[in-house]
């Protein structure tokens, strides 16, 4: 109960920014939560994914491969089934890789979404403490101006320890949400070098794949007995 109530004390003490800093750092948490959860599923998905269309790839069953694309909704199959459409049109290893490339470009808006939020919702939770402690003190020297000389050091005291909560309460919301933010942002670039590992792979195994045909139709050297 006592921790409630000093909770509530620093609060309330802290003046009009606490709300502000308080909002911030509510609408981050949310972007957090929702960007973790996202996060998450797409690594779980993608990796998934990876394995049946790896495993498709290697034993050259084109039409499996196309219906598992085509069903999943993950980046992974989207940018996979660009390369298998663009493949049906054309042999190139470039246009396939071009294609590839367009579709990752295509839904890494999606993947990187809100989450530099975060690092902007730090910032203005710092100035926003700040500006809290500031304002905080300017009326706080104003006060004691006019108040009685044997009672400007108390109150100067009492003043300057309540502006500051404003500044404690900003560092308070501010640090969590970057740390967050280094944990997402890690989440996001190692999903998009899974995709682009992916990438990599699929024009590997599909140039391999082509060179099958070529090879096994060159006829035999006749060689001279």
């Amino acid at each position: 109960m006592d921790m409630y109530t000093t909770v509530v004390s620093f609060f309330q003490d802290g003046g009009p920014f606490m709300y502000p800093i308080a909002v911030v750092l509510a609408i981050g948490i949310a972007i957090a939560l929702e960007r973790y959860v996202y996060l998450a599923n797409q690594t779980r998905i993608n990796r998934r994914d990876f394995e049946k269309i790896l495993t498709l790839l290697r034993q050259r069953k084109q039409r499996e491969l196309s219906g598992v694309v085509q069903k999943s909704k993950s980046a992974m199959s989207r940018i996979i089934a660009d390369g298998l459409n663009r493949k049906a049109s054309s042999r190139r290893r470039d246009d396939i890789e071009y294609a590839m490339e367009e579709g990752l470009l295509e839904v890494l808006p999606n993947i990187e979404r809100r989450t530099p939020y975060l690092a902007t919702f730090a910032n203005i939770a710092t100035l926003l403490g700040l500006l809290g402690t500031i304002i905080g003190l300017i009326a706080a020297f104003t006060a004691v101006a006019n108040a009685d000389p044997a009672e400007k050091a108390t109150l100067l005291s009492q003043s300057i320890s309540i502006a500051m909560n404003t500044t404690a309460f900003g560092l308070m919301a501010a640090i969590p949400l970057l740390l967050i933010h280094s944990v997402l942002q890690s989440k996001t670039s190692a999903i998009v070098e899974s995709l682009e590992i992916a990438v990599v792979k699929f024009l590997n195994l599909m140039e391999g794949d082509n060179a099958v045909p070529a090879a096994t139709g060159q006829k035999p050297a006749i060689t001279a007995g």
